[in-house]
């Protein structure tokens, strides 16, 4: 069936519902039963997904703590330029980037909580053989092996949680478990703090790749046991649960759910400039989040503070980012609307950026900047993360375009891991200026994209009328091109 033929199809669909539309859609089931079907899936998911976000993020930007607890001198001959230093940040992101779409894709054909759990195992391993090394070959492969589980991972979690949760409750969820990684930088920050006061027979940068690393051993074999399969296959529902989770995975769409992949929804996810927008949005806020987080101790050092208690001082930051993304994942879950938040949180990280350029002597200010920067940088990407967990129409879709946006994302990372060498410190201007550029084309389009998708859900209701409110939509063919399909903005 060619795509015209299709699109008349789903618009005679559109057509027949009409009556379907005017009585409005009926669940057989209460609020009650889905409350207590929602509690059941927060309690059995949510912990787990946290804590391993939370071992993730400690796992992969623990670098900057242990770049103050001596490894550029043990391992990089003291790297005086901290070239090798970027490097050895930056490699994680080359293999996490290469390996998001296939990952993500191949993970639809398999149990997710196997999945999931392998990954775990496998970058909690690769953490902990950091500690082995003993010069920079040896740091760059363990960072490599640490990317290519983590792709199986990072854009994984979206799309097993588009499984469970609906479009209205995907932003708290979202912000909950992104928020992890600010709390993984406040954690990591008081760990840090404690090791730097350690006198063991092992350099304190070893204990802590050690520390950190194996508890992710421990979670990913746990995550095996604990986190359910798909709603159609996990024994954690009775029969009423599944009836009532499958209802829910289908609420606004049916799509190529199960062990399926459809091609052409994975050519529609390449030849989506949405993706690639979203991907430019990712971008600037990865730039600023890889920066901030491998360097945060760095820039809070230049304000002259000692090493522990630039470490401690990273601690507040993550803390109030943490509060600042549930409140405003919240309030854009309550309005089902995405773009205006990402729009102005990017512009406070810009912001932030700014007093570091203009204040070059104010200390309360500059740390000031800091709190605008780690809360608007992490908003941003636990807001896009939720935006388009529901706007892509299918599974195979969002298996594609959650990861397509989220690797061209990963490459600010690695523009980011090379903005502040040490020979520009204290004031490291240029890499201020670039993620505070950044930050604000973040901004710009986002605007631009939630007046498209507003202009677009307007035209689709006056050529085929509003579609029921919940009501299934048939996306298996055309995904978010179906006439009934409706963005959230």
């Amino acid at each position: 069936m060619s795509l015209e033929e299709k699109k008349t199809a789903s618009i005679d669909e559109s057509a027949a519902s009409v009556e379907q539309r005017e009585a409005g859609f009926e669940s057989k089931f209460t609020a009650e039963d889905e409350r207590r079907l929602v509690r059941k899936l927060d309690c059995r998911i949510m912990p787990i997904a946290c804590i391993m976000y939370l071992f993730a993020y400690l796992d992969r930007t623990n670098l900057g703590n242990a770049r103050l607890q001596g490894l550029p001198q043990d391992v990089l001959h003291g790297d005086p330029t901290g070239v090798l230093f970027d490097w050895v940040n930056s490699a994680f992101f080359f293999s996490y980037i290469l390996c998001q779409i296939p990952a993500t894709i191949v993970s639809k054909l398999l149990p997710p909580r196997a999945w999931l759990g392998c990954a775990a195992v496998g970058w909690g391993i690769c953490s902990v053989l950091m500690s082995t090394a003993f010069n920079f070959p040896g740091l760059i492969v363990a960072r490599v092996g640490l990317g290519v589980f983590e792709a199986g991972f990072g854009p994984g979690i979206p799309l097993y949680m588009s499984f469970f949760y609906t479009k209205e409750e995907m932003g708290m969820r979202m912000a909950y478990w992104f928020g992890f990684a600010a709390v993984a930088g406040a954690f990591g920050g008081l760990i840090a703090f404690g090791i730097q006061h350690v006198h063991a027979a092992v350099a304190n940068w070893k204990l802590l790749f050690v520390v950190e690393g194996i508890p992710t051993v421990l979670i990913g074999l746990l995550s095996i046991l604990i986190l359910p399969n798909r709603p159609e296959e996990t024994s954690m529902f009775n029969e009423k649960e599944r009836e009532l989770a499958l209802e829910r995975a289908n609420r606004g769409l049916k799509s190529d759910t199960g062990r399926v992949v459809n091609k052409s929804h994975i050519k529609a996810a390449f030849k989506d400039w949405r993706i690639y927008a979203a991907g430019v949005m990712y971008f600037g806020a990865n730039c600023a989040l890889a920066s901030i987080s491998a360097f945060l101790p760095t820039i809070i050092k230049t304000f002259g503070f000692t090493n522990a208690l630039a470490q401690l001082l990273t601690v507040p930051p993550y803390a109030v980012a943490a509060i600042f993304l549930c409140l405003n994942s919240y309030i854009s879950d309550r309005l089902q609307s995405r773009g205006p938040f990402v729009a102005g949180v990017s512009a406070l990280a810009a912001i932030g950026y700014v007093i570091l350029l203009a204040v070059p002597e104010n200390v309360h200010a500059r740390y000031f900047a800091t709190f605008c920067i780690v809360s608007g940088t992490y908003t941003t990407i636990g807001v896009i993360i939720a935006w388009f967990a529901h706007n892509l129409g299918s599974e195979t879709k969002k298996a594609t375009g959650i990861p397509m946006y989220m690797a061209i994302g990963q490459c600010g990372s690695v523009l980011g891991s090379h903005l502040f060498p040490s020979t520009e410190g204290p004031r490291y201007i240029k890499g201020f200026a670039v993620t505070c550029a950044l930050e604000f084309l973040a901004a710009i389009v986002a605007i631009v994209l939630t007046v498209n998708y507003r202009l677009e859900n307007k035209r689709r209701d006056r050529e085929h009328g509003k579609p029921i409110l919940n009501a299934m939509v048939d996306t298996s063919d055309l995904a978010d091109q179906a006439p009934n399909f409706r963005y959230v903005p």
